[in-house]
Protein backbone atom coordinates (compact mmCIF):
# COMPACT_ATOMS: atom_id res chain seq x y z
CA UNK A 1 0.00 0.00 0.00
CA UNK A 2 1.48 2.92 -0.67
CA UNK A 3 1.39 5.92 1.79
CA UNK A 4 -0.01 9.21 1.70
CA UNK A 5 1.89 11.99 1.62
CA UNK A 6 0.12 14.57 4.49
CA UNK A 7 0.91 17.50 6.26
CA UNK A 8 2.91 17.08 9.68
CA UNK A 9 2.21 20.34 11.30
CA UNK A 10 6.11 20.99 10.66
CA UNK A 11 6.16 24.57 9.50
CA UNK A 12 3.83 22.98 6.77
CA UNK A 13 6.77 21.38 5.31
CA UNK A 14 4.26 18.17 4.76
CA UNK A 15 5.91 14.86 5.77
CA UNK A 16 8.96 13.57 4.82
CA UNK A 17 9.36 11.89 1.70
CA UNK A 18 5.75 10.95 1.15
CA UNK A 19 5.59 8.94 4.32
CA UNK A 20 3.62 9.92 7.10
CA UNK A 21 6.11 10.44 9.66
CA UNK A 22 6.11 13.02 12.95
CA UNK A 23 8.97 15.80 12.39
CA UNK A 24 12.58 15.72 12.81
CA UNK A 25 13.82 18.20 15.66
CA UNK A 26 15.33 20.09 13.01
CA UNK A 27 11.90 20.61 11.48
CA UNK A 28 10.59 21.22 14.64
CA UNK A 29 13.61 23.72 14.93
CA UNK A 30 12.21 25.00 12.05
CA UNK A 31 8.58 25.34 12.76
CA UNK A 32 8.96 26.97 16.14
CA UNK A 33 11.41 30.19 14.08
CA UNK A 34 8.82 30.22 11.10
CA UNK A 35 6.27 30.85 14.19
CA UNK A 36 8.18 33.23 16.12
CA UNK A 37 8.70 34.80 13.15
CA UNK A 38 4.69 34.99 12.18
CA UNK A 39 4.97 33.35 9.67
CA UNK A 40 1.96 30.95 9.09
CA UNK A 41 3.05 27.19 9.57
CA UNK A 42 0.69 26.31 6.90
CA UNK A 43 2.01 28.04 4.51
CA UNK A 44 5.41 28.40 4.67
CA UNK A 45 5.52 31.13 1.65
CA UNK A 46 3.58 33.66 3.46
CA UNK A 47 4.92 35.20 6.60
CA UNK A 48 3.55 37.84 8.28
CA UNK A 49 3.09 41.25 7.85
CA UNK A 50 1.15 40.81 4.47
CA UNK A 51 2.27 43.27 2.51
CA UNK A 52 0.24 44.78 -0.38
CA UNK A 53 0.38 44.12 -4.19
CA UNK A 54 2.32 46.96 -5.35
CA UNK A 55 4.91 45.72 -2.97
CA UNK A 56 6.13 42.97 -4.51
CA UNK A 57 6.22 44.80 -8.11
CA UNK A 58 8.59 47.37 -6.65
CA UNK A 59 10.81 45.24 -4.95
CA UNK A 60 11.45 43.31 -7.83
CA UNK A 61 12.16 46.63 -9.98
CA UNK A 62 14.72 47.87 -7.00
CA UNK A 63 16.44 44.47 -6.82
CA UNK A 64 16.08 44.07 -10.55
CA UNK A 65 17.72 48.07 -11.02
CA UNK A 66 21.11 46.64 -8.90
CA UNK A 67 21.65 43.64 -10.98
CA UNK A 68 19.68 40.66 -13.35
CA UNK A 69 18.18 37.69 -11.56
CA UNK A 70 16.09 34.64 -11.76
CA UNK A 71 12.72 34.63 -9.89
CA UNK A 72 13.94 32.28 -7.03
CA UNK A 73 16.92 34.97 -6.61
CA UNK A 74 14.30 37.50 -6.14
CA UNK A 75 12.82 35.60 -3.78
CA UNK A 76 15.61 34.95 -1.68
CA UNK A 77 17.09 38.36 -1.75
CA UNK A 78 13.36 40.07 -0.54
CA UNK A 79 13.99 37.33 1.74
CA UNK A 80 16.89 38.06 3.19
CA UNK A 81 16.58 41.69 3.24
CA UNK A 82 13.91 41.65 5.37
CA UNK A 83 15.64 39.63 7.95
CA UNK A 84 13.05 36.63 7.19
CA UNK A 85 10.33 38.67 7.80
CA UNK A 86 8.76 38.85 4.37
CA UNK A 87 8.94 35.69 1.57
CA UNK A 88 6.86 36.17 -1.37
CA UNK A 89 5.55 33.08 -2.67
CA UNK A 90 6.32 32.27 -6.67
CA UNK A 91 2.85 32.30 -7.52
CA UNK A 92 3.38 36.38 -6.25
CA UNK A 93 6.96 36.70 -8.31
CA UNK A 94 6.48 35.24 -11.30
CA UNK A 95 2.66 36.43 -12.63
CA UNK A 96 4.44 40.07 -11.31
CA UNK A 97 7.60 39.49 -13.52
CA UNK A 98 5.15 38.50 -16.67
CA UNK A 99 3.18 41.25 -15.86
CA UNK A 100 6.40 43.52 -15.70
CA UNK A 101 7.67 41.98 -19.22
CA UNK A 102 4.36 42.29 -21.09
CA UNK A 103 4.68 46.18 -19.74
CA UNK A 104 8.25 46.45 -21.19
CA UNK A 105 9.85 47.01 -18.35
CA UNK A 106 11.90 44.16 -18.13
CA UNK A 107 13.03 41.51 -20.37
CA UNK A 108 13.73 38.42 -20.14
CA UNK A 109 16.84 35.87 -21.22
CA UNK A 110 16.51 32.36 -20.80
CA UNK A 111 19.71 30.19 -20.68
CA UNK A 112 20.35 27.03 -20.00
CA UNK A 113 16.21 26.58 -18.95
CA UNK A 114 16.74 29.26 -16.45
CA UNK A 115 15.15 32.55 -17.29
CA UNK A 116 17.21 36.00 -15.93
CA UNK A 117 15.16 38.94 -15.95
CA UNK A 118 16.59 42.63 -16.21
CA UNK A 119 15.32 45.81 -16.45
CA UNK A 120 14.82 47.91 -19.73
CA UNK A 121 15.60 51.47 -20.48
CA UNK A 122 11.81 51.71 -19.74
CA UNK A 123 11.76 49.85 -16.44
CA UNK A 124 14.64 52.02 -15.42
CA UNK A 125 12.80 55.03 -15.88
CA UNK A 126 9.63 53.25 -13.87
CA UNK A 127 12.07 52.65 -10.96
CA UNK A 128 13.48 56.10 -10.84
CA UNK A 129 10.05 57.57 -11.18
CA UNK A 130 8.97 55.42 -7.95
CA UNK A 131 11.75 55.55 -5.63
CA UNK A 132 11.06 57.59 -2.44
CA UNK A 133 13.60 56.29 -0.14
CA UNK A 134 12.44 53.17 1.75
CA UNK A 135 12.26 49.44 0.02
CA UNK A 136 9.28 47.22 1.11
CA UNK A 137 11.20 45.08 2.64
CA UNK A 138 12.22 47.59 4.93
CA UNK A 139 9.06 48.61 5.74
CA UNK A 140 7.96 44.33 6.61
CA UNK A 141 10.91 44.45 8.89
CA UNK A 142 10.43 47.39 10.43
CA UNK A 143 6.70 46.27 11.14
CA UNK A 144 8.22 43.38 12.27
CA UNK A 145 11.15 44.63 14.60
CA UNK A 146 10.14 44.03 18.17
CA UNK A 147 9.81 40.64 17.50
CA UNK A 148 12.71 39.96 15.09
CA UNK A 149 15.82 39.47 17.34
CA UNK A 150 14.71 37.87 20.09
CA UNK A 151 11.80 35.52 20.31
CA UNK A 152 13.05 33.53 17.04
CA UNK A 153 16.13 32.94 18.84
CA UNK A 154 14.56 31.92 22.03
CA UNK A 155 12.00 29.64 20.14
CA UNK A 156 14.82 28.47 18.51
CA UNK A 157 17.06 27.36 21.33
CA UNK A 158 13.24 25.83 23.06
CA UNK A 159 13.03 23.92 19.68
CA UNK A 160 16.51 22.51 19.90
CA UNK A 161 15.75 21.13 23.35
CA UNK A 162 12.32 19.65 22.22
CA UNK A 163 14.13 17.66 19.48
CA UNK A 164 16.91 16.62 21.97
CA UNK A 165 13.71 15.18 24.17
CA UNK A 166 12.34 13.82 21.46
CA UNK A 167 15.52 12.06 20.28
CA UNK A 168 17.05 10.80 23.70
CA UNK A 169 14.14 11.20 26.01
CA UNK A 170 12.54 8.02 27.65
CA UNK A 171 8.72 7.97 27.72
CA UNK A 172 8.31 9.86 31.06
CA UNK A 173 10.81 12.52 30.30
CA UNK A 174 8.94 13.37 27.04
CA UNK A 175 5.35 13.15 29.18
CA UNK A 176 6.93 15.99 31.42
CA UNK A 177 8.33 18.23 28.58
CA UNK A 178 4.64 17.45 27.25
CA UNK A 179 3.64 19.15 30.27
CA UNK A 180 5.89 22.27 30.48
CA UNK A 181 4.90 23.32 26.46
CA UNK A 182 1.68 23.01 27.63
CA UNK A 183 2.04 25.51 31.00
CA UNK A 184 4.37 27.94 28.44
CA UNK A 185 1.82 28.02 25.74
CA UNK A 186 -0.72 28.80 28.69
CA UNK A 187 1.31 31.39 30.40
CA UNK A 188 2.13 33.11 26.54
CA UNK A 189 -1.59 33.57 26.60
CA UNK A 190 -1.48 34.89 29.54
CA UNK A 191 0.95 37.63 28.61
CA UNK A 192 -0.96 37.90 25.32
CA UNK A 193 -4.05 38.52 27.76
CA UNK A 194 -2.43 41.25 30.09
CA UNK A 195 -3.13 45.03 29.34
Amino acid sequence: MCPQHSDNGAGGRGSRRGWDLPPTPWELVDAFRDLAYGRVPQRRNHPGPRMARGDVREAILTLLGEEPMHGYQIIREIESRSHGVWKPSAGSVYPTLQMLADEGLVEVEESEGRKTYRLTDAGREELGDAEDGSAPWDTAAAQNAGRAVELPKAATKLAQAVGQVVRGGSTEQVDDAVKVLDEARRRLYTILSEE
